[in-house]
């Protein structure tokens, strides 16, 4: 499900060092891998980009353990909410279970035929995974345009 607000769908694979990125399309139909930069740089990225091109919604990829439990990064990405909500106050910032994501981008990786060296490369690992959060987002059921929706 996509947002009703005009603009694309920006997701976040959020990492202490890195930070994967994806974006949609237009008509929030496809999602696609954006960019990787420092986690130190994402607020600033994120607010450049809406000015350039208007985000309908953020998502962010919430990293939980295998029993639902928090991780170790859980409070950073909460932070990291709490901070994209009070600067984007018009813009639904969403969170979405990350669990399995970079597995599954080296799985998608290995099918789309990227070679070994490609797939082990953490920063397309990154953007990938930003790109399955995004994916999983847009066919959620779950998803609405609450600000707080939770998919965990």
């Amino acid at each position: 499900m996509s947002s009703s607000l005009p603009g694309r769908i920006l997701a976040i694979d959020y990492g202490n060092k890195r930070v994967g990125l994806a974006i949609t399309d237009p008509l929030q139909l496809i999602a696609s891998p954006l960019d990787t930069i420092h986690s130190q740089d994402l607020v600033k990225f994120v607010l450049d980009y809406h000015q350039r091109e208007p985000l309908a919604a953020v998502v962010v990829g919430m990293p939980r353990t295998l029993l639902n439990e928090p991780t170790d990064s859980t409070s950073a990405v909460v932070g990291l909410l709490r901070r994209l909500r009070r600067e984007l106050p018009a813009v639904p910032v969403h969170e979405i279970d990350e669990r399995f994501t970079s597995r599954l981008a080296k799985q998608a990786m290995l099918a789309g035929g990227l070679g070994r060296k490609a797939r082990q490369d953490k920063a397309t690992v990154d953007k990938v995974s930003a790109a399955l959060i995004l994916q999983s987002f847009l066919e959620s059921p779950f998803a609405n345009d609450s600000p707080d929706c939770r998919h965990w």
